[in-house]
């Protein structure tokens, strides 16, 4: 992750360059970090496993958010931008901010390979400090693999991995379950395998 300038920004100014920016940045800690561009299978993942909440929970109270509702990290002074989550109850908005939410019950992230690192250790040791946080799901969009992690008590989290496609998802800390199959609908890996291969060539 590459930071734009190597200066302490207060989370007001972050908010504010926000909002008139082309483009969206996470903030940690007094640093804006760009966020990478997304690829049609981060997009696509995300997009297949939103409807399937979106309708598993059109009359239950839980609401489901994806890609552009930032969140707030107190604890971490970090802004970010989750893949998907999910609230178990009514969003709890930051400073009366209809665009920033404070109390995610699971989040998705759909892992890159230029994220997947921060996305499994500093990423995930943030969400922890989130009062309301119980669930944590990786997705891999270069292959079929899922990691899920779920709260079991005080600083204690299981893990579950899945990589076969005929598997199914349970979430645990909410009452959703989505086939692999379903997860990687119209996902293609032969165009991860494509570029990878060109830019062996490039090189």
């Amino acid at each position: 992750m590459q930071v734009t300038q190597q200066r302490y920004y207060t989370p007001e100014e972050y908010l504010e360059l926000e909002e008139a920016a082309d483009y969206k940045s996470e903030y940690i800690d007094g640093q804006i970090i760009p966020m990478a561009g997304g690829t049609i299978n981060h997009n696509q993942i995300a997009l297949n496993l939103s409807s399937e909440l979106n309708f598993a929970f059109k009359k239950q109270h839980y609401r489901v958010y994806m890609g552009d509702v930032r969140l707030w990290i107190a604890q971490k002074r970090t802004y970010t931008y989750p893949d998907v989550m999910i609230l178990a109850d009514e969003p709890e908005y930051f400073n009366n901010r209809l665009d920033i939410i404070v109390n995610p019950q699971v989040i998705v992230e759909v892992l890159s390979k230029s994220t997947k690192g921060y996305d499994r250790e500093g990423k995930f040791e943030a969400y922890r400090t989130i009062p309301t946080f119980q669930e944590y799901l990786l997705i891999d969009q270069n292959r079929i693999h899922v990691e899920q992690y779920s709260k079991t008590g005080k600083k204690q989290w299981a893990l579950r991995e899945y990589d076969e496609e005929d598997e199914a998802i349970a979430l645990v800390t909410v009452p959703f379950e989505i086939s692999l199959q379903d997860l990687y609908n119209k996902v293609q890996f032969e165009l991860v395998e494509s570029e990878v291969e060109s830019a062996d060539i490039e090189r």
